[in-house]
């Protein structure tokens, strides 16, 4: 039984070291492909530090586990904490900024010197400023988001239920009275719109613009946003009972490294 939890950390860092490497070699692969578009590029950071941080982490956790080495499970250990803190960290900035009811009730708490801040508005003002919002427009144009809606006859069209962000930046609002020649193609009535909207003068046919400024569209997206954030939350629980997990068996691998009888596995 002394062995099992040295295997269980050796197992899940060997999994781990894996997914380190394919996150490295995806990075390498944005970095250098040409053919790859900028928003693609962009990932190549991320992925680095990812597979970076994790490779290293993994090792620390292998080597601790297998050769018996108490120092580089104490550090593997003190990092794996720092993680747990930080999905802790993870979540409660997530409710924050996704839930306007509690950011709103805890935006005037504090006393006189300190105060939460308005966190409801958060999400909103760093996705929807000019310089973000027009990365965002540009990856969806990059990556032609909306070339894969449903093609077909007016009459069909409508039949189809597009997701909220697709329907409010690849096609003008339906309330605009706008003619159907395809599915990112409209004709304006010879009598202008139907309403006096700003979103019914903001649409272009040009394909890297469309509807992608109107207000709809931002409207859609940042609840799009806040919906996957909410999912995120799920994952991250679960991520985060099984990072415990792990800790917790990373202790008693520790205590089976000090043990006198344990011998450590070839």
């Amino acid at each position: 039984m002394v062995r099992v939890s040295n295997f269980v950390i050796s197992l899940v860092n060997v999994l781990n070291f894996m997914v380190a490497i394919m996150a490295l070699g995806f990075g390498l692969w944005f970095k250098v492909d040409a053919a790859q578009s900028l928003c693609q590029k962009s990932l190549y950071m991320p992925l680095f530090i990812f597979g970076g941080s994790l490779l290293v982490l993994s090792l620390l956790g292998f080597i601790g586990s297998c050769c018996r080495a108490s120092f580089f499970l104490w550090i593997y250990l003190f990092f794996l904490f720092l993680f747990i803190v930080g999905m802790i960290c993870l979540s409660i900035f997530t409710i924050l900024v996704t839930n306007k009811s509690v950011a709103k009730a805890l935006s005037g708490k504090g006393g006189n010197d300190a105060k939460f801040g308005d966190w409801g508005n958060w999400l909103e003002k760093h996705v929807l400023n000019d310089q973000n919002w027009g990365e965002i427009k540009s990856c969806m144009a990059t990556f032609k988001y909306c070339q894969i809606m449903p093609r077909g006859e007016s009459a069909d069209f409508y039949k189809y239920s597009l997701p909220a962000a697709q329907s409010s930046c690849c096609k003008p609002p339906t309330y605009c009275g706008f003619e159907f020649t395809n599915a990112t193609h409209w004709t304006m009535p010879k009598t202008g719109p139907a309403v006096p909207d700003s979103d019914c003068k903001t649409w272009n046919n040009a394909q890297n613009e469309l509807c992608f400024d109107c207000q709809s569209c931002k409207a859609s997206f940042l609840e799009t946003i806040q919906k996957n954030w909410n999912k995120m939350a799920i994952l991250n629980f679960c991520i985060f009972v099984f990072i415990i997990i792990i800790y917790s068996i990373g202790c008693c691998a520790l205590r089976n490294n000090r043990s006198k009888g344990y011998r450590p596995y070839p």
